[in-house]
């Protein structure tokens, strides 16, 4: 779910020392920004799939070779294996490079020889002739395969005005566009021929996709890289292009990601040009070590920054009441604000959470999103919350009685919630405290449970959440603009509605593990990373405000 302008019910309402807002909430329909212009693509194995004719030919013609020479030297050299050999020595490398490659793997050594040696003849060029010639017999009666997600991505891409090029170590490639009816489907095209043409040097050096960029006429940090062999993602990186993308369709990105693969896909379906997305087969990347890349999309853009509270600023403790503020991190936040729009978006009580940041020029939602406040006496409480407010009363009551025995569990109540914690209980009553929830929960039709780090929340059972009150502030603070980054850090489960609200068009950093499942396209480890990286993106404001100085 993304921010809409459709709106969630209700008006909000005037109340003691409540401004009465506008509840229109965008949570599907931001506006398009996307940071980059262009895709430049890989042919074998990320749009056709002939990267498996290729296969088979190189290694006909190598164990062609390899049986010929063992015969005559008196030798047995291992046959080309398609798994352990191809994306090693051969794949996305220009034809003879590839030849040279292996054939040093089995310690031959044969003359360069000259472009035009017949097939078959003992040089690089010879044997690459011949492996090029079985290729194409494979390719005339097996004809080419596409793979329909990249074709429609492509389309779709075109219909946004995001350019594309085909990048390709193949002298065959027009030729394959050609049999595979996507010749006209690109803006540019740089091959084998053209290599040679404009004496382009073969992956991993960047040369071709510059090339490329150069003939779409956009920045090499406009552009996206989508390759599926190993020495085309270290072009792109060699490149300074703006995102690598692996291609991984097998799900094994493993090998792309160790040489410097931003992030791994399945599917062209998966990327998209608005965000830092990851894949099941890639988990959040560190915000701290691809900086760089959330430095480019902030580049022409304003930042609305939205943090959470505990667990992000500051450690998870015991208990609540015990989990201080630090003054370095209160110094950031407020140097941040000073740059920057800076809302706290927390489960604590709004009062809670404003008396512990103490920063009056910051924005607060407290009770999830539920309670809002903010400078210019902002204020805006969720409307249809409030008819749940004798429930809340009543659950209260009931779960203080019930839960009194149980010396682990500690119920708080917050103005649009009653929390239970149990980070405290023992492992056996861990049960039973959920099953006393429910049994309150079951006499209350008007709420619903949440659940999160050791704690299970009753609150009102109203469409809003972390995620509808980020998107209410953007449009109240007209930040739902595409010059304006949102970004969201948040360490709970609770966070992933923010997450998943801002996943089309902002930036997501989890605060946590990396084998946490998350929606965020980034990943801190704890508060101290945290702080890190408010001093980094600090640096980075203040050295642009130089810049426009």
């Amino acid at each position: 779910m993304v921010c809409s302008d459709k709106s969630t019910g209700g008006e909000t309402f005037p109340s003691e020392g409540i401004v009465p807002t506008s509840r229109k909430t965008p949570r599907d329909t931001f506006m398009n920004n996307n940071p980059y212009k262009a895709a430049i693509l890989d042919l074998d194995g990320v749009i056709t799939q002939t990267a498996r004719l290729h296969a088979r030919a190189w290694k006909q013609m190598f164990d062609d070779y390899l049986q010929q020479h063992s015969e005559g030297e008196g030798e047995n050299h291992t046959p080309f294996d398609i798994d352990a050999d191809y994306n090693k020595y051969v794949d996305g490398k220009p034809r003879y490079d590839g030849v040279r490659s292996f054939l040093a793997s089995r310690g031959i050594e044969l003359p360069q020889g000259n472009p035009d040696d017949p097939p078959g003849k003992e040089t690089i060029c010879g044997l690459g002739n011949r492996k090029n010639e079985i290729f194409l017999n494979l390719l005339h009666k097996e004809g080419v395969e596409t793979y329909a997600d990249a074709v429609e991505q492509i389309r779709r891409w075109r219909k946004q005005g995001i350019k594309s090029a085909v990048v390709s170590s193949s002298r065959n490639c027009e030729a394959i566009l050609e049999t595979a009816g996507l010749k006209n489907l690109f803006d540019a095209k740089v091959d084998g021929v053209d290599s040679e043409r404009l004496n382009l040097k073969g992956k991993p050096a960047p040369d071709i996709f510059l090339e490329a960029a150069q003939q779409l006429a956009v920045e090499p940090e406009q552009a996206i890289i989508v390759e599926d062999a190993i020495s085309g993602v270290e072009a792109g990186r060699a490149g300074q292009f703006g995102r690598v993308v692996g291609m991984a369709r097998e799900g094994d990105g493993e090998a792309l990601r160790q040489h410097g693969a931003d992030v791994v896909v399945q599917s062209l379906r998966d990327i998209s040009m608005r965000g830092e997305e990851h894949s099941a087969t890639t988990p959040p990347r560190s915000a701290l070590e691809y900086f760089h890349s959330i430095e480019t999309r902030l580049s022409d853009c304003d930042l609305a920054l939205f943090i959470d509270y505990d667990g992000t600023l500051t450690p998870i403790v015991k208990r609540p009441e015990e989990a201080a503020l630090s003054e370095e991190m209160r110094s950031l936040l407020r140097q941040l604000s000073l740059r920057v729009t800076v809302g706290i978006i927390s489960g604590r009580d709004l009062r809670d959470v404003q008396t512990l940041v103490g920063l009056e020029n910051l924005y607060y939602a407290g009770s999830h999103g539920f309670d809002i406040a903010g400078p210019d006496d902002m204020r805006e409480q969720q409307e249809e919350a409030q008819a749940s407010l004798p429930d809340l009363d009543d659950a209260e009551s009931q779960l203080r009685d019930r839960l009194e025995p149980l010396a682990g569990a500690h119920v708080e109540r917050k103005h649009f919630a009653v929390a239970v914690h149990y980070r405290e209980a023992t492992e056996q009553d861990i049960d039973r405290i959920e099953s006393i929830v429910d049994e309150v929960l079951n006499e209350h039709q008007q709420l619903r449970k949440r659940g999160g780090k050791k704690i299970f929340e009753l609150q009102p059972d109203v469409p809003w959440d972390k995620g509808y009150a980020v998107c209410w502030l953007l449009d109240q603070l007209g930040l739902n603009q595409p010059n304006v980054l949102p970004m969201y850090l948040g360490d709970d489960t609770t966070d992933e509605d923010a997450f998943q609200a801002l996943s089309d068009r902002g930036v997501g950093i989890r605060i946590g593990e990396p084998h946490e499942p998350t929606q965020a396209n980034y990943i801190l480890q704890n508060p101290d990373e945290v702080k890190q990286f408010f001093q980094a993106l600090l640096k980075k404001l203040n050295e642009r405000n130089l810049d426009r100085d």
